[in-house]
């Protein structure tokens, strides 16, 4: 989450993933009872829809998904920042600036063509775009200090991603709202 953060320039207090917990009934505990214990940790951003709800949703047609690249965008300059957008997203992956962003320090961080961050306007994971435009993978997958992401094209056989999921059980986040997740998470 910090390459997320540091690469695309985010302000204090805006986070465009989490980590959700699945464990016991407190936070960050194990559910069962020792020695059949198990607690996982499942980060969560924009899942990508290949039927985005929150595009559905945009009344200036601010947000959109790319069929070239399976990517949901956004465009900040034409979001009027009604939020409708974060309603109709059921992963709560969109994030709204209330006031003009503040950073930690006064000169930007991160990628050079790091999304702008405007006020009054909502945000979320672009899968780095940017980054994938000049060929490089996007800053979570690249940073990631347990390797547990992978990206790549699910239609190719070869990519990474289509064999870390080949033959595995997989878990795609709230499969019955419709939405048709990209994202998929190992069992």
């Amino acid at each position: 989450m910090r390459g997320c953060k540091s690469n695309n320039n985010l302000p204090n207090n805006m986070w465009w993933n989490r980590v959700l917990t699945d464990g016991g009934d407190y936070p960050d505990t194990a559910k069962g009872t020792y020695p059949q214990v198990s607690m996982a940790h499942y980060p969560v951003g924009c899942q990508h829809c290949a039927n985005p709800a929150c595009a559905k949703v945009c009344p200036v047609g601010a947000t959109w998904r790319d069929e070239k690249t399976g990517i949901v965008v956004q465009d900040v300059d034409k979001c009027i920042g009604c939020r409708m957008c974060m309603g109709a997203c059921p992963y709560s992956a969109r994030t709204f600036n209330w006031e003009e962003p503040a950073y930690a320090v006064d000169f930007p961080l991160g990628d050079f063509d790091a999304p702008k961050h405007v006020a009054g306007a909502v945000e979320k994971c672009t899968f780095c775009a940017n980054r994938l435009a000049r060929g490089e993978e996007p800053a979570c997958m690249e940073h990631c200090p347990g390797r547990a992401r992978y990206w790549g094209d699910l239609d190719d056989p070869g990519s990474d991603v289509s064999r870390a999921i080949a033959g595995r059980p997989t878990v795609r986040l709230l499969e019955d709202k419709g939405t048709e997740p990209s994202v998929y998470y190992l069992a």
